[in-house]
């Protein structure tokens, strides 16, 4: 590519390349990375220069687990909100959740409801999910050719009627039919059987909801999709895993070479059980905050590479839908502006870089859905970025918050890291805390 390409350089004491952190300048073409070159590099002719200084430039983030639940319970988020907030949060491309929405993602149908919905309101590149349900067996083909980047099941209750969950028979018979078309399947693991059997009660005690979410349930479930998985040589994604317990056993199927791979949330890595206080459900999510020891051992399967990425399972309601009750309060974290800062303040609390932080929530999450173009700085790739001033803190205001409900779990802490501006493409679409008008793109499987 010729200097007479380049429109914008980007240049910063510290950038954060697969390679490391360097000083370095990153020369934009057409809305992709053209090339890293040194710091010093001249700046071609035409080109426009913008000097970071030493705040970080990161890879966009990638956030593959949203739930934007738009059509249909729009009060509860929506893609302008949910995108508005991703893209103040450093985030760039998002995969939207196939359910909360009505319709919920499960035919083409569906999904072409959906992306005419999103279509003008996305301020990132947006993705979507299919769903897999016991009756869509025949959808789940025509899903994949039409775009989705796979597809999500749940083993236990969803807590909406329309996304009913898969029994073991049923998941088998999805599984073998994604197998098929070497297709992803995404799932909430948590055993319905091991859930039933638990204490269930209504109470403001958090401790009491910990009870009803045993780490039993997710060992369970986890371990029979390794089996089905195993058996039908298919490629499963184990969603927001909370029981540490889990890890050895999924440590174990992937030297095995089964092919499974693992995400967890900011709130399991970096809020505690100890620090709940009863009645306060913007806590509230299945499956549940654990123990700061659990914490613990979530932040040793990042470190070695069991678990694979961070995404923020946005989980969205109204306000009136938080009751102090913790069995019945709607269970879901808004975290979608807040994930890199909250990741960002314990990781550098334990020792870990941004290096470390742009490989589990950028990079990472980027090869899950086979997004060839995002996740990293280097030529070629789009030219998203997240700039952050790493040691600044801010003391998390809900009011200041994008998200639609400014319900979050997060409220009154103070986190390292301001994200100072977001590029999509080459172009600036949050600076300081204001925000550009919808340009992003909808994205399909392999575009």
């Amino acid at each position: 590519m010729s200097d007479l390409d380049v429109n914008l350089v980007l240049r910063s004491t510290r950038v954060v390349t697969p390679g490391g952190t360097r000083a370095a300048s990153v020369a934009v073409a057409d809305g992709r990375i053209a090339a890293v070159l040194p710091y010093d590099a001249e700046v071609p002719a035409g080109a426009r220069l913008e000097d970071f200084g030493d705040d970080v430039v990161l890879p966009g983030l990638v956030d593959t687990h949203v739930h934007v639940n738009d059509p249909g319970r729009t009060e509860w988020e929506g893609f302008w909100t949910a995108t508005r907030a991703a893209a103040a949060g450093g985030i760039t491309t998002l995969l939207d959740m196939p359910l909360n929405s009505i319709p919920p993602t499960t035919t083409v149908d569906h999904l072409r409801t959906k992306q005419e919905v999103a279509r003008t309101k996305a301020h990132i590149d947006v993705g979507f999910w299919g769903g897999a349900l016991p009756d869509n067996v025949k959808d789940l083909r025509p899903l994949h050719d039409a775009g989705v980047f796979g597809f999500k099941c749940f083993l236990s209750p969803s807590g909406v009627d329309e996304f009913p969950s898969l029994d073991q028979d049923q998941l088998a018979q999805s599984l073998a039919e994604i197998a098929g078309f070497d297709g992803l399947m995404i799932v909430h693991a948590e055993d319905p059987h091991h859930l039933a059997d638990a204490p269930q009660k209504s109470s403001e005690k958090y401790a009491d909801f910990l009870a009803s979410r045993p780490r039993d349930a997710e060992n369970t479930a986890i371990e029979n999709l390794i089996a089905q998985a195993r058996r039908l040589g298919a490629r499963v994604h184990v969603l927001h895993l909370s029981s540490s317990d889990a890890l050895p056993l999924i440590a174990a199927a992937k030297r095995e070479g089964v092919q499974v791979t693992v995400e967890s949330c900011p709130h399991f890595l970096t809020l505690t059980a100890e620090e709940i206080p009863d009645g306060a459900t913007e806590f509230k999510c299945c499956p549940p905050i654990r123990e700061a020891s659990n914490q613990d051992a979530l932040w040793q399967g990042l470190i070695d590479g069991t678990i694979d990425c961070i995404v923020s399972d946005h989980s969205p309601s109204t306000a009136d839908l938080k009751t102090p009750d913790f069995a019945s309060a709607w269970g879901g974290i808004s975290s979608l502006q807040l994930g890199l800062p909250a990741i960002w303040t314990e990781a550098r609390r334990r020792g870990r870089t941004l290096d470390d932080v742009a490989r589990w929530m950028s990079t990472a999450p980027a090869r899950l859905a086979g997004l060839h173009r995002k996740g990293a700085i280097e030529a070629g790739r789009d030219a998203d970025f997240a700039v952050l001033a790493p040691d600044e803190t801010f003391t998390v205001d809900p009011a200041e918050l994008q998200h639609r409900n400014r319900v979050t779990a997060y409220a009154g802490k103070t986190l390292h890291g301001v994200v100072k501006s977001t590029w999509l493409r080459g172009e600036r679409i949050a600076d300081h805390g204001s925000l550009a008008e919808p340009s992003g793109r909808l994205l399909e499987r392999n575009n």
